[in-house]
């Protein structure tokens, strides 16, 4: 295989001098196999890091049954012990955030600081996590029949595997394993190609920590990982992020192969700008939220609708913020963006904004063409203001997940609501006012899953759970919090009676009812 540009070679031009990322399985790193791979990338200067090996059949099913095999003890492990070993590797994450998020830069491109958020994030779950115990109570009642009791409680489901995406390395992970392995499963974690090296590091600090051999397991991959974990007949439940069209793949795959599947798609976050909100203050959040991480999170609002507002007055203060955003390498101090991830979706979101101009769009701010001194090499692009779109544009159907914000406008809060509900997508919504009645109004009939008021990125807290409407979604659970620990177990109910010895009786042929 020849090397990419940007590859260092042995001097002869016969092989990449880069490091290969390994899998984790029952404890340990496991090489790949060296017939498939593909390249990591530095975003920030376009350099080839590193290779990592793409699992096929047989590598996944090796983590699996790894998985299975230890799925029996830790299954069975008390809730105290689950608990001690969850608080260790709270605080071993925490005191390994800034290698960690450095690891994350450096493969995804955002900010270290950013970085240090999302796993901040993710140890919010962790957090509840920790509280394990509390969250599997059964339920009892006493005497609901003559002598007889009735309890439940909640059982882990065997294997389970979460496919993660670029976008958050870390922190979407940490939406699911720490969940699934405090409720008893044994966990099979597919992270992306493109940024996979944070993997390694939590799988590292779960065994520092006394998780048990065979209980976290990653095989690093791509759709062939995937589909082999679709098809294992031992793999019980499927966690997923990603873009709608495979979300909704994975979902009818798994549920066809009759595992329990939860799939977050993709989304088009808008944000509604009342007449009565703080200009400057929505400026700010709205900018924050579009363009922070580069735009590639699947909250990231792109779409601001102004409601009877001076259009023009609030166009260009978003302008004028976005035009001063200091964009360059995710490790330097100084910077507020970074690059994205890879060239092929700097090329896209270009051809996305170009579109734009071309169906009558108004480019604003226009970040093609941008490049950083000294780092001309990487996949940079500006952040970008698109003023007088409309629906039926390219920029505005698709998820661009980039540093692009579109601003429509309507003139009333009924026909912006409208608007956004004829939209496909369903992950979250913003509005920004002054006046408690347009908010409630707005929260009532908008449809999406996650509403923030004056907030523009309303990820809820752990102890909520995180998940959208319509195209957002394919299953019936969200992810962590109390829909989590649903999603990662299934209900028993006894019913018990305990007679007296010599007790005699009469058997009955009619359906058993309460007495």
């Amino acid at each position: 295989m020849d090397a990419p540009v940007g590859a260092r070679t042995d001097g002869l031009g016969l092989r990449p001098m880069v490091n290969m990322i390994n899998h984790w399985i029952a404890g340990r790193p496991v090489a790949p196999s060296a017939e498939r791979r593909s390249p990591v990338w530095n975003p920030a200067t376009g350099e080839q890091r590193a290779w990592v090996g793409l699992a096929g059949a047989a590598e996944v099913d090796h983590a699996v049954q790894a998985a299975l095999r230890a799925f029996e003890s830790w299954s069975q492990t008390s809730l105290s012990r689950r608990t001690q070993i969850l608080f260790a590797f709270r605080e071993r994450v925490r005191a390994q955030t800034r290698r960690l998020a450095e690891a994350i830069s450096d493969e995804h491109g955002k900010t270290v600081s950013d970085a240090e958020g999302e796993i901040q994030r993710g140890l919010e779950v962790v957090d509840f996590a920790c509280g394990v115990a509390t969250h599997l109570k059964g339920d009892y009642s006493d005497q609901v029949s003559q002598g007889i009791d009735l309890f439940c409680f909640r059982e882990p489901l065997g294997v389970v595997a979460g496919i993660t995406p670029f976008n958050f390395p870390a922190m979407v992970p940490m939406w699911m394993f720490p969940l699934a392995i405090a409720c008893g499963n044994s966990f099979v974690l597919k992270p992306s190609e493109r940024d996979p090296s944070a993997s390694l590091i939590l799988a590292e600090l779960w065994a520092e920590a006394g998780l048990p051999e065979g209980v976290f397991n990653v095989v690093q991959g791509d759709k062939s990982a995937v589909d082999a974990l679709l098809q294992h007949a031992q793999v019980a439940a499927i966690s997923f992020v990603g873009s709608t069209a495979a979300a909704r793949y994975v979902y009818e795959h798994g549920t066809a192969a009759g595992k329990r599947v939860q799939a977050l798609g993709g989304a088009k976050n808008h944000a509604i700008v009342l007449p009565d909100a703080d200009p400057g203050f929505a400026a700010d959040q709205l900018v924050g939220a579009a363009f922070g991480s580069a735009g590639q999170r699947c909250m990231a609002v792109s779409a601001a609708v102004t409601v009877g507002l001076d259009g023009d007055t609030f166009v260009e203060a978003v302008g004028r913020r976005a035009s001063s955003l200091k964009v360059g390498p995710g490790r330097h101090p100084d910077t507020q963006m970074g690059p994205v991830v890879t060239h092929a979706a700097r090329e896209r979101i270009s051809r996305l904004i170009g579109s734009a101009a071309e169906q009558g769009a108004v480019i604003t701010v226009d970040g093609r063409g941008l490049r950083v001194p000294g780092h001309e090499a990487g996949f940079f692009i500006g952040a970008t203001v698109i003023d007088s779109v409309e629906p039926r544009m390219e920029v505005y159907r698709e998820e661009v997940f980039g540093p692009v914000l579109c601003i429509l406008h309507a003139r009333t809060l009924e026909n912006a609501i409208a608007l956004i509900n004829s939209n496909p997508y369903g992950n979250g919504a913003a509005i920004f006012t002054g006046s408690g009645a347009a908010a409630r109004e707005f929260q009532r009939r908008v449809k999406v899953g996650m509403i923030g008021i004056n907030v523009p990125v309303p990820v809820p807290m752990a102890y909520y759970s995180f998940g959208g409407w319509k195209s957002s979604l394919f299953g019936d659970f969200h992810v962590y919090g109390p829909e989590g620990v649903s999603f990662y177990t299934r209900s028993k109910a006894v019913t018990s009676r305990w007679p007296p010895a010599g007790t005699t009786g009469t058997a009955e042929y009619r359906f058993p009812t309460a007495t």
